[in-house]
This record gives C-alpha cells, structure tokens and sequence, in this order.
C-alpha cells in the first residue's frame, strides 16, 4: 500500500489555472512534478505563469529566490500520456467535464503502476462515479484545491464509495505537507464549498437578472453589507461563469429541488462565450486598465 513516503513524483493532468496552481504548490514542498497537457502552448503558458506567481512570493518574502529556482527546475512538461509512467500520484485537474475526465482516465490508467495513486480535483462531479472510470477505485478520491491555489489554504478531501483507509491517509498527509488544511466532505453533489457558494452566486445573478440591483450595487453590498472579500458576481467571473453553470447543473441534476435552476442570465452569459476573466468578458469588461461592469 501507497504511503506518503512512496510518494516522490506527482503528475498533474491539466496546465490551466488549477493545474498550473497546484503544480506550483507540489513544486515548493519538493516533489518533482510532471506537468501535462494536450497542449504544448498551454504548458509553455502555464510555465510562465507559474514563474511570475513565484516572483510575486519571492517579493513578499514567502519564499526566497533558490527555493523558487529549485521548484521551476522540478517541474518537466508533456503532451504523452507514457510521460506519466513513473508518477506515484496522479492528480487530475482538466476542465470540469465529465466525459472529458472519464476519457482522461481511460488513457491514465493503463500507463500507471498498480500501485499509483489518481485524485481529481472535481469541484462538483460524483468521486464515485469517476472511480469507476479508472481500474483502481480503491486507490481513487477527490482532493479539491481553490483558486488561487497558491494563495488558497483549503483543500475538500472526498471519498468514493471504494476508496480505501491507506490511500485517504496518504493524501491527507500529502495535503498537509504542501501547507493546506483540510476538510472532509462527503460525496454529495458539490461536496461542501461549492454546495453553499454556487448557489449564493446564482441568486446574485438572479438579483441582477430581475433588476432588483445593477452589478456593482450587488458586489457592493456583499463586500462592505457582508464583509467579503469580493463580490459574488466578481467571483463569478473569477471562477468562469461556464463552470458556475456547470456546477449549478450538476447540483441541479443531482438533487431534484428547483432552489438549484440555472439563472437564465447565466446561460445566456456562457452562450454568448462571457465566461469572465479568462477571456476578458463576463459580469465585467475587463479590457481597460478597470474592470467596468457590462450591465
């Protein structure tokens, strides 16, 4: 059985913004991190993302200028599968589509050890579910990192149905080695996080959508009426407005209770490609040197 002293090399499936984030964080705790994508220009991109965030703590003085040389030289990239062959741990972290993780794992698994270890980090999807896409649901489970995982304490740790004790272990100890606290969800639809946050930024944009408040008096009133850090709808673009409606509809589908419907201003926004701050357009415009809300 996996422990944490058999894990040395993690691979993370995924350059995007999540995947870049945690193979920033695997990379300062020392392990050597294999980086892959379809995508050659993704990686390349995620690479200078991930220098750019290290400078940024080297400045604040969260880590110094040899720690953050070492961890970029831990970090190798990718486009083949077989580049992950002598991962002990894999962590997958593509967009949060479920035929598109299940076809990830059917191309994982074959070029694993048996006794490699897959998380993904699902914000939403069933855990059990995606096991059952993989030939090792015993050593499968969730490990949901937030965004910016950098900066970002909280990891959800969730079980499937199969996953065995030795392997939620592991993953805890690892979780706790990479500077992150931990909370145990179970494998309900969203798990705990998004379960409560989604549906808190949806009724924002129901607020928006039935003119009840224009974008700004609705982040407004939540940053200084609640003390939050940014508004529910600046979040929404934050975290893209296409994966709020992706979680919206797996709530939606998984609970049967009409509180979880899509806002149909949401869907018109990800028809329209307004996905938010990844492609400079959501609840904002984010083209000039502010960002100005475009209702």
């Amino acid at each position: 059985m996996a422990s944490l002293e058999d894990i040395k090399t993690i691979g993370v499936i995924g350059a995007g913004q999540m995947g870049n984030g945690i193979a920033h964080v695997i990379a300062l705790a020392d392990y050597d991190v294999r980086l892959l994508d379809v995508s050659a220009e993704a990686l390349d991109k995620a690479l200078g993302l991930i220098g750019k965030n290290m400078d940024r703590q080297v400045k604040k003085d969260l880590i110094t200028e040899a720690q953050k040389e070492a961890a970029l030289a831990r970090i190798t990239t990718g486009t083949d599968y077989s580049f992950l062959s002598d991962c002990d741990l894999v962590i997958e972290a593509a967009t949060e589509n479920e035929e598109t993780k299940k076809q990830i794992f059917k191309a994982l698994c074959p070029v694993l050890g048996p006794e490699a270890i897959i998380a993904t980090n699902t914000s939403s999807i069933s855990v059990t579910r995606l096991a059952s896409y993989t030939d090792r649901p015993s050593k499968f489970m969730g490990m949901h990192f937030m965004n910016p995982v950098p900066l970002m304490k909280l990891v959800e740790l969730i079980r499937g149905i199969a996953t065995d004790e030795p392997t939620y272990r592991t993953i805890h100890e690892l979780t706790k080695k990479l500077g992150k606290d931990t909370a145990s969800a179970e494998d309900f639809p969203a798990f705990i996080v998004n379960r409560i946050l989604l549906p808190m930024i949806n009724e924002a944009i129901y607020t928006l959508y039935e003119g009840v408040g224009n974008v700004r008096s609705i982040d407004d009133a939540m940053r200084l009426g609640a003390n939050h850090p940014m508004g529910p709808l600046q979040l929404a673009d934050f975290i893209g407005l296409d994966t709020c409606l992706s979680i919206m509809h797996v709530l939606h589908d998984g609970l049967a209770d009409t509180k979880y419907r899509p806002c149909p201003l949401l869907v018109k926004y990800v028809e329209a490609g307004w996905l938010g701050r990844k492609v400079g357009r959501g609840f904002y415009d984010y083209s000039g040197d502010e960002p100005v809300p475009t209702r």
